[in-house]
């Protein structure tokens, strides 16, 4: 586990506009629980993989930024758009952060590492600290290929649409339950799985190797996230499209991708596999 001297979560100006954003959605998760069907539920458990799997873990993660297979444009962007679902900003946002996050990894420039506190790690990043938006000359050049792509760059200015189309369909199909589930509740959980990410799996788990970094393995991490749990698998071979390397590892996210590959919509699949000195 590092060594936190500090939490920089508690010396940094907050972001008011995020912040207020995140509370609502936290209070309206709360009120979900009041709200409770069997319908909603399931609406929720099937939007939490449409966004955490689908979105996140294929479509931003081991698509978007690290280029581990590829697919049709309409492939592409359709799971991009499943991330829009997450409320984690848009793609350049999102690839542009993680891929600051693998170049710098728990050292200054790494966007929320948990040498600088736990709590800043989860969260803290988001809504302390400096705002970062998709037009920052920070996060630019870490995107060259989303900025020569219309569509990547339409999105990551309106990515708060699907959410809000999503929303108002979700009401129509099954009221206030449907909405309160499928959208707060559930983007709560997708939020934090993702956080865990960032901060859990650099400091608690095992290394199967010695990186340059705190990255760890964690599988309770990975059954929220649909396999990103396996963080040092991940970083030891980020290019890698499969995380979960031995057979006990589940990894959801890389058997999508499998499915994708079977159906002809996934080419060139760089996949790391467990070597017996590993």
């Amino acid at each position: 586990m590092p060594t936190l001297t500090h939490d920089r979560t508690f010396t940094q100006p907050v972001v008011w506009v995020t912040t207020f954003f995140m509370v609502a959605f936290h209070i309206g998760a709360i009120a979900a629980l009041f709200l409770f069907t069997w319908k909603a539920f399931f609406v929720a458990l099937f939007l939490w993989w449409v966004a955490g799997g689908l979105g996140i873990g294929m479509g931003y993660h081991r698509l978007l930024t690290h280029r581990g297979y590829k697919t049709p444009k309409w492939v592409e962007y359709a799971l991009t758009v499943c991330g829009t679902l997450a409320l984690e900003g848009g793609p350049i946002f999102f690839v542009a952060i993680h891929r600051m996050h693998h170049q710098n990894t728990d050292k200054e420039g790494d966007p929320h590492s948990p040498q600088d506190g736990g709590l800043w790690s989860h969260v803290g990043w988001i809504l302390t600290g400096q705002s970062i938006h998709d037009d920052s000359a920070v996060l630019l050049p870490y995107v060259p290929d989303l900025r020569k792509d219309k569509f990547h760059v339409w999105i990551s200015r309106w990515h708060w649409v699907p959410m809000t189309v999503l929303g108002g369909i979700l009401l129509a199909l099954g009221g206030w339950p449907f909405l309160f589930w499928g959208i707060f509740l559930r983007t709560v959980l997708n939020l934090h799985s993702t956080w865990l990410v960032n901060s859990a799996t650099h400091m608690w788990g095992s290394r199967r190797f010695q990186t340059r970094d705190t990255s760890r393995n964690s599988f309770w991490v990975a059954l929220l996230t649909f396999g990103e749990g396996w963080h040092n698998n991940h970083h030891a071979h980020p290019q890698s499209s499969r995380h979960g390397l031995a057979w006990y590892e589940f990894d959801p996210n890389w058997y999508g991708i499998c499915a994708l590959r079977v159906i002809g919509l996934a080419s060139d699949v760089k996949a790391r596999k467990l070597e017996a000195t590993d």
